[in-house]
């Protein structure tokens, strides 16, 4: 891995896993401002998921004032792991209530990597469209899909593929697994 300075969002759906697993990898050598919407703490404590102690800088959602709510301040990028659906409807319409919706919106609008991870099935028309209108507006849309070429044994497996995936779109090196070489590879 190489670095970098990355704002990681946690909001309120389920699969808070992914957002540990990518903040286990990230915060081993990537500054990481980590900004965690309270419906997300709450689905963290019935998913027995926690995301304290990590080497992040902890930030309020409702710190509209923070650093990184400003173009001015220099991120390599954001992912948004998992993204709810309100949260997807927010940024892929620019309206950005919290510290979460506004670094998207700073990060699309700065032409910076903005990977939104969602989680949630079946998809309706509505959320469609606003997958759409994230792409469009150059967000990086995502649903937690895990493949299985590589075998996976576990959920961790499962789980690393996913972030995996993340990674590559922020463009972060990593090691979390294989990438798809074919089927005689």
């Amino acid at each position: 891995m190489s670095g970098g300075e990355y704002v990681i969002g946690v909001t309120g759906a389920s699969g808070i896993v992914y957002a540990r697993r990518l903040l286990e990898v990230l915060c081993e050598d990537a500054r990481v401002h980590l900004v965690i919407s309270e419906q997300a703490r709450a689905i963290a404590v019935h998913e027995g998921v926690s995301l304290d102690g990590f080497d992040a800088i902890y930030v309020d959602p409702h710190l509209l004032s923070a650093d990184i709510a400003s173009g001015s301040c220099k991120i390599d990028g954001m992912a948004v792991v998992p993204c709810s659906m309100k949260t997807l409807a927010g940024i892929s319409h620019g309206y950005s209530d919290t510290l979460i919706g506004r670094a998207a919106d700073v990060c699309l609008k700065e032409r910076r990597r903005c990977v939104l991870l969602l989680r949630e099935m079946p998809l309706g028309r509505v959320h469609l469209k606003n997958m759409l209108a994230a792409d469009e507006a150059g967000a990086v849309v995502m649903v937690a899909s895990p493949a299985f070429y590589h075998r996976p044994e576990t959920i961790d497996d499962l789980v690393d593929m996913v972030v995996a995936r993340v990674l590559d779109h922020l463009g972060v090196e990593h090691t979390l697994g294989p990438h798809w070489r074919g089927y005689d590879a």
